[in-house]
């Protein structure tokens, strides 16, 4: 059984993507090429966003965008300590100061309402993370933001194809940043990432950081750096984006079956009504997990942890915490355990999935 079935989803799509990776091949232009802009105006129309950037991943993205709006040293950035580490470590790589805001227990997203009580006057920007696939608060997020003059930039690397009150993730603040590494839940053959926006000045910002600051050849008026994704891999995302709408009805009819058997039984992540989560993992809590990942291993069944020790606890990162600020990021981290999910996960693989952790889980 695997964790992420990679393989069955080329199989699917290995005419439009053997074809799209030729046609580079054939034409040659690895950088830059005509497929980089075909998949940006394609990801911009299934967005809504005005503006979409290709970038050489998702923590570039993030990166990228902090450049983008002028962070500088001793800003700080308020996000959640419970998020893969690319969140945090693009804020330590400006040189700005990441503060903590701890998540939902229920969600694992940013807690909207303890995010005012960390706004100084050193702050610049509010990163939420779209934690598993499904947007935090966005608009409660954003009148925060409006009301303080801040900066919102969805990490949205875990998220894309999610809905939130009718729009999508990375088209819900002044930027959206996705990944599309391998395992996300639109993925290419390698490392890459985009950067959404509706503003025209970040837009030009943002290309120009991408090709070391250029505004023309040789031409540096801004500090950059190289952040192109290949033409290989936006043609990768060109021909996945043509089932895509189908593996994400998938992923959404997948979750609510796995909710729907673990129901009184397991505690889960939570979605809200008002927006959808495209389940980049799917994620339940137990309070032994050691010997619930030990069943499910001895019958063939992987699983992950997203995320053990949170970012404010890591050794790299524990200088920018304050002791006790994150009690349910802290639980969760002890609790979480993430299950098989994917768009060709079989309703027999998820019955076992599910039969061998409720003959263990506490």
């Amino acid at each position: 059984m695997n964790f992420i079935d990679l393989k069955t989803q080329y199989a699917k799509n290995k005419q439009s993507v053997d074809a799209g990776i030729q046609a580079v091949l054939d034409h040659g232009q690895y950088i830059m090429g005509p497929e980089v802009a075909e998949s940006e105006a394609q990801l911009a129309e299934y967005t809504g966003a005005k503006h979409c950037i290709t970038v050489a991943s998702g923590t570039e993205a993030l990166l990228m965008s902090l450049m983008a709006i002028g962070v500088k040293p001793g800003d700080e950035v308020i996000t959640t300590p419970f998020t893969f580490i690319a969140t945090v470590e693009v804020i330590v790589l400006m040189g700005a100061v990441p503060v903590f805001v701890d998540v939902e227990a229920d969600t694992a997203n940013i807690d909207v309402s303890q995010i005012e009580a960390k706004i100084s006057d050193k702050t610049k920007a509010i990163m939420p993370v779209s934690l598993y696939g499904q947007p935090a608060d966005m608009d409660e997020i954003n009148a925060i933001a409006q009301k303080h003059d801040l900066v919102v930039i969805e990490d949205g690397a875990q998220s894309f194809g999610a809905d939130y009150k009718g729009a999508k993730s990375c088209n819900l603040s002044h930027i959206g940043c996705t990944s599309f590494f391998p395992s996300k839940p639109l993925g290419c053959y390698g490392d890459g990432g985009a950067i959404f926006t509706n503003d025209d000045a970040l837009a030009e910002a943002i290309r120009e950081i991408r090709v070391h600051g250029q505004s023309a050849r040789y031409v540096h008026t801004r500090v950059g750096v190289g952040g192109r994704m290949d033409a290989i891999q936006c043609a990768v995302i060109i021909a996945k984006l043509k089932t895509f709408d189908y593996e994400v009805e998938r992923r959404l009819a997948i979750g609510e079956r796995y909710n729907a058997l673990f129901a009184g039984k397991v505690q889960t992540i939570t979605q809200r009504d008002d927006r959808t989560s495209v389940f980049a993992q799917y994620t339940i809590l137990v309070n032994n997990r050691d010997e619930v990942c030990a069943a499910l291993r001895e019958q063939v069944i992987p699983t992950a942890v997203h995320y053990p020790i949170p970012c404010n606890r890591q050794p790299a990162y524990k200088q920018y915490g304050v002791e006790g600020e994150s009690p349910i990021a802290d639980t969760l981290a002890e609790k979480v355990v993430s299950l098989p999910m994917h768009p060709y996960l079989s309703d027999e693989d998820m019955d076992k999935i599910v039969a061998a952790v409720l003959s263990v889980a506490k």
